[in-house]
């Protein structure tokens, strides 16, 4: 198996692991470590203001050291409704040799989007944003129950132990996060357990088509991949801080991974402030039309929206105008097609088929307008 499909197996094992050990339903503090976090939930947050950083050093050929965080604040929709979020994102260091520069950033409010790119702001366009907001309620009527107030993977996570993917589980007292007194608890994960219990779950119809729909995540591949993953993860601690309502506060986990012969170290920390409190989102100042973005790192939008709904092209060919600093459409280096030119009879009918695009086949048949 690959280093990628490996690292991409790592990912999703500690990720989804901490998803679903955060799956609990309360019921008060107690100072047994087991109890604490089979009470930690994050149900209930429905603002607050997110930190994540995440570090990633490797030595050798194939080695890096990036730094990346996401941060911002973010409050919860009406019923069915969007969420509303600010988050800047930075990414700095090298990746194989070759050099990693990038700050953006997003802004999602009820009606309208915006992106950040280089300190640049860009405005979605109705007909994208529509789009997207239609994906969003879907994803919602096919994932939850009872009005998505409990999701099937929850659900499925109920008879789930942690003691049987978590190891060596310590109480380590309290703690301050943010101006919130929380309980510190400690504990490393139990590979082959945690893969089991993954497994279990994606065996589960309703959870599996929910994680399915969360993205290209490679479970499929646990219980061939179970073995290599035990010998590749050879260390998995997790520090978890839990405030007297049961709220995880803060998640901060040490990951080494060994990959063809090559250790790679993961520190990625996660922590919650101002949870439940009124935040201040707005759409900013002088935002320029999101085609500007799409020029500039020469990204064809018809090839965007076709790889978010199934397809890799458009969606590789976006992140390669990140990852390449956005040089252009001239120069970028791109294989997407121009963007059509401005008077076109074609680009007219485009433009005419995308106010009745309901689904993604309707956006394959307009794409086709302008082949």
């Amino acid at each position: 198996m690959s280093r990628v499909r490996i690292f991409a197996l790592v990912a999703s094992v500690a990720a989804l692991t901490i998803a679903f050990a955060a799956c609990g339903g309360g019921g008060g503090s107690s100072d047994d470590p087991q109890s604490v976090i089979e009470n930690a939930t994050l149900e209930g947050v429905e603002s607050g203001n997110i930190d994540l950083q995440l570090g990633i050093k490797s030595a050798g050929k194939k080695g890096g050291d990036l730094e990346v965080s996401l941060s911002g604040p973010f409050q919860a929709g009406g019923k069915g409704g969007l969420p509303q979020l600010a988050l800047a994102a930075k990414a700095d260091g090298s990746v194989e040799g070759e050099p990693v520069d990038f700050e953006g950033g997003l802004t999602l409010l009820s009606d309208r989007a915006f992106v950040n790119y280089k300190g640049k702001e860009y405005e979605v366009d109705p007909t994208t944003f529509g789009f997207v907001k239609s994906g969003f309620e879907q994803a919602q009527q096919q994932g939850g129950e009872e009005g998505g107030e409990i999701t099937a993977c929850q659900k499925a996570a109920t008879g789930l132990e942690v003691g049987d993917f978590v190891d060596n589980l310590k109480n380590e007292g309290s703690a301050d996060v943010d101006g919130t007194s929380t309980t510190k608890v400690s504990g490393d994960l139990n590979t082959d357990g945690a893969v089991d219990a993954i497994i279990e779950l994606t065996e589960d119809p309703a959870c599996s088509s929910q994680l399915e729909a969360a993205g290209p995540l490679p479970l499929s591949e646990l219980k061939s991949a179970k073995g290599e993953l035990s010998k590749a993860i050879q260390k998995a601690h997790a520090d978890v801080y839990v405030g007297d309502d049961d709220i995880i506060r803060k998640i901060a986990t040490e990951l080494t991974v060994e990959m063809e012969g090559e250790a790679v170290e993961i520190d990625l920390e996660l922590s919650l402030g101002e949870v439940n409190q009124e935040q201040d989102i707005s759409a900013p100042a002088n935002a320029k039309p999101l085609e500007g973005l799409f020029q500039e790192l020469g990204v064809n939008p018809i090839e965007l929206l076709e790889g978010l709904n199934g397809g890799e092209e458009g969606l590789g060919g976006l992140l390669e105008g990140l990852s390449g600093g956005g040089q252009g459409s001239e120069g970028s280096g791109s294989d997407s097609e121009e963007l059509p030119s401005g008077g076109s009879a074609a680009q007219q009918a485009y433009l005419e088929c995308l106010q009745g695009i309901e689904t993604p086949t309707d956006l394959q048949k307009c794409a086709s307008l302008l082949k």
